[in-house]
C-alpha cells in the first residue's frame, strides 16, 4: 500500500483487532453522579447523613447536634484510655459549643465488611451516641435497636 493513499475507516470488509493490552476504555466507567464514583469515605458520610436525617425526623431536639466523622479516633487529654478502640464519641455541649456526635470510620470499616453491615453498624453507633447524650435507652431512641 502506497503511503500516499490515506487509510480507509474500517468497515463491514475489514477486522478490528481487540485491544488486549486494556487500553481501549479511557476515562470514568460511570458518571460522577452514579454510587460507583464516590470514594469509600463519601459513601461513608452518606450513610452518617441518612442515619442523621432518619433520627432527626424521630428527635427533633437533635437539629441543635452537630454530627461530624473522623477517620480514626484521637487521644483526649485527661480521659482515660477506652478498654477498645471507641467507634463513636459524644461531646456534650460547653461554653458556647453544640453538643457533637463522632463518629470513627476506620473502625467502622474495618468491623463491617459489606455495605449494608457498614450502614447498619454506623445507624447502631448513632442510636448509642444519641442515647447517651439524651440520657435515654437505645431501645428508646429506636424500637428497631439490636434487631439488624
Amino acid at each position: 500500500m502506497d503511503s500516499s493513499t490515506p487509510s480507509s475507516p474500517p468497515g463491514p470488509g475489514r477486522r478490528r483487532h481487540r485491544d488486549r493490552h486494556g487500553r481501549g476504555l479511557r476515562g470514568p466507567l460511570a458518571p460522577p453522579q452514579v454510587p460507583i464514583s464516590l470514594t469509600r469515605s463519601e459513601l461513608f458520610d452518606d450513610y452518617v447523613r441518612e442515619s442523621m436525617e432518619r433520627l432527626m425526623r424521630r428527635w427533633p431536639q437533635l437539629e441543635d447536634v452537630e454530627f461530624a466523622v473522623l477517620e480514626v479516633p484521637l487521644p483526649v487529654k485527661g480521659e482515660p484510655e477506652p478498654d477498645g478502640v471507641p467507634l463513636g464519641r459524644v461531646i456534650p455541649a460547653a461554653k458556647g459549643r453544640r453538643s457533637r456526635i463522632l463518629v470513627y470510620r476506620r473502625p467502622v470499616e474495618i468491623r463491617a465488611k459489606s455495605k449494608e453491615d457498614r450502614a447498619a453498624l454506623v445507624h447502631e453507633i448513632l442510636i448509642e451516641q444519641v442515647a447517651e447524650l439524651l440520657g435515654l435507652s437505645p431501645d428508646a431512641i429506636d424500637p428497631r435497636y439490636g434487631e439488624e
